[in-house]
């Protein structure tokens, strides 16, 4: 709301039957004391752009993420404290949920091999003003590292960073099917034309 005052919040999606989530969701609704409550029927279009506000054009971003290995109370401890210190009002510290059909399907199934239920340690951190820059990334990788210690050694590939493009972060984005993805590259890119990514060479 630009007063720089720090939040928690819940970001939620049902996909079933409008009745069925009022059950899933009345949990969470009855939950303490929120500031703000706005849960409802909304076209998928809607939801899908519902963060876009909070990334303007122009504005400047580095995030670093990882999966984890639980969600302990020492490292909520962490992340109440460095967020505590976090030089923009437009950064967050967010946990994603993985469960439900995503951890239905086999491993080998797709490329995207992130299939085990629990959660993915994200830190979106934006800023307006070029200046600020150089304190934002500081804290982003301090606040990386101070988790660190709770990481399951996979990677979200749409979240690796410019400087996360080596073997073993892009090796850990797609697990056990990066050997794979290998010799799929060797066959149909052999020379590397598709390379502005976080590559996979074809060896």
């Amino acid at each position: 709301d630009g007063s720089g005052t720090k939040i928690s919040g819940f970001l939620v999606c049902h996909t079933g039957p409008p009745e069925q989530a009022n059950d899933d969701l009345a949990p969470l609704l009855a939950f303490g004391s929120p500031l703000e409550t706005m849960v409802g029927p909304m076209p998928y279009a809607a939801l899908n752009s519902i963060l876009d506000a909070g990334y303007p054009a122009g504005s400047n971003n580095y995030w670093k993420s990882s999966f984890l290995s639980g969600l302990p109370d020492d490292l909520i401890d962490i992340v109440v404290a460095q967020f505590a210190t976090c030089p923009s009002p437009m950064s967050a510290i967010l946990f994603e949920l993985f469960h439900g059909e995503v951890t239905r399907i086999p491993v080998s199934a797709t490329a995207v091999p992130h299939r085990e239920a629990g959660y993915n340690f994200l830190i979106p951190s934006v800023w307006m003003n070029p200046a600020d820059t150089e304190k934002n990334v500081a804290w982003t990788r301090e606040t990386y590292a101070a988790a660190e210690p709770h990481f399951a050694g996979r990677r979200w590939l749409n979240y690796l960073a410019d400087d996360d493009g080596d073997e073993q972060s892009v090796r850990a984005a797609y697990g056990p099917n990066y050997d794979r993805l290998v010799e799929l590259k060797r066959k149909y890119d052999p020379d590397n034309l598709f390379r502005m990514n976080q590559n996979i060479p074809p060896g």
